[in-house]
């Protein structure tokens, strides 16, 4: 399956952006490397973690926003 572009804040292959890849999604974004979040976050060896605005999520489509409270 191919990967799908969602959207992103800037263009020309910019960060951040967000992708489909069948039931995966896949996050283009800021490399988090301090070391305090890090040590919070307890990233498992193999793992990385990227900084990513809440704002990219509008790209989200409905069948994968997950729930909502009605």
């Amino acid at each position: 399956m191919a990967v799908r572009f969602l959207g992103g804040g800037t263009g020309d292959e910019g960060s951040p952006r967000l992708y489909e890849d069948g039931e995966d999604l896949i996050v283009q974004g800021y490399i988090v490397d301090h070391p305090g979040i890090l040590a919070q976050l307890k990233i498992p060896a193999g793992e990385t973690v990227v900084r990513v605005p809440k704002g990219l999520m509008k790209y989200l489509p409905e069948d994968i926003g997950g729930e909502t409270d009605a």
